[in-house]
C-alpha cells in the first residue's frame, strides 16, 4: 500500500484556493475547541437560512441567554460571527468553504495525537495489482506502522454508496496486504441524520467509522 498526490486538475487548483482562505483556518480553530451545542450552532448558521444574528441568539438560549456569561458566551459569539461570514458567501462558494472547514477541522483534531507531518491532504491510496481509484481521500494519516484515510462531508446527504464502497475497498485491500488502515467518514451533522441516511444504503459499513458531530472529538483519541 502506498500514497500518491491527487492530480492537480482545474478543480483541485480552484479548491486549493478555497482551502487557503483564512476564514477556513479561523473556523477550524474555533470549532476544534467548541462545545457540541456551539458546533450545532455553527452548522445551522452556515447553512445560510438566516444572516440575522438576533435570530440565532434567540434560537440558542443555552449559548446566548441572559444567564450565559464569561468565556462560554464569548466563544459562542466568536463562532456565530464566523459562521455568519460563511453564510454570507454565495451558495456555490459557501458549499466549498463548508467542505474545506470540515477537512481542516479533521486535520486539526488529528494533530492532537499525530505528528502534523504525517497528516496529508488530497491523497490517493494505491495497492499492488489493484486498479487505481481516481478518488482522493480528503485527509490521510501516513505512518509506517499505521495509516488512516478520511472522507469529510458537511452533511449526512453526502454519504453515498460510492463513498462507502471506496472506503470498504481500501480497507479490504489493506487487509489483504496485512497493513493496518483505519477508514472513516467525518460528517459534520447529527448522528441521527447519518443513521437515517445509512439505513437507506445497501453499501457495506462494517469496519467504516462514522464520526458525527457527537463523536468528532474521537479523532483526537488514541486508538
Amino acid at each position: 500500500m502506498r500514497f500518491q498526490d491527487a492530480a492537480r486538475d482545474g478543480r483541485a487548483v480552484v479548491y486549493a484556493g478555497i482551502q487557503a482562505d483564512p476564514l477556513v483556518a479561523r473556523a477550524a480553530e474555533l470549532l476544534a475547541s467548541a462545545s457540541l451545542e456551539t458546533r450545532v450552532l455553527a452548522r445551522a448558521v452556515m447553512n445560510g437560512e438566516s444572516t440575522d444574528p438576533g435570530t440565532w441568539m434567540t434560537m440558542f438560549p443555552g449559548l446566548f441567554g441572559d444567564e450565559v456569561t464569561g468565556q462560554t458566551r464569548a466563544d459562542a459569539e466568536a463562532v456565530l460571527a464566523m459562521a455568519l461570514e460563511v453564510a454570507e458567501r454565495g451558495e456555490a462558494v459557501r458549499s466549498q468553504v463548508r467542505g474545506a472547514i470540515v477537512e481542516e477541522l479533521t486535520a486539526r483534531l488529528l494533530e492532537r495525537r499525530v505528528d502534523g507531518g504525517a497528516i496529508r491532504r488530497e491523497r490517493r491510496i494505491l495497492f499492488d495489482g489493484v486498479r487505481a481509484e481516481i478518488h482522493p481521500y480528503d485527509v490521510t494519516v501516513e505512518q509506517d506502522d499505521r495509516a488512516e484515510a478520511y472522507d469529510c462531508k458537511w452533511g449526512a446527504r453526502g454519504i453515498s454508496d460510492d463513498v462507502l464502497h471506496e472506503l470498504d475497498d481500501a480497507r479490504q485491500h489493506a487487509s489483504d496486504e496485512e497493513v493496518a488502515l483505519r477508514v472513516a467518514l467525518v460528517v459534520y451533522d447529527a448522528r441521527r441524520s447519518c443513521d437515517v441516511r445509512l439505513a437507506r444504503s445497501t453499501a457495506p459499513t462494517a469496519g467504516i467509522d462514522i464520526l458525527s458531530l457527537e463523536s468528532i472529538d474521537d479523532l483526537a483519541a488514541a486508538r
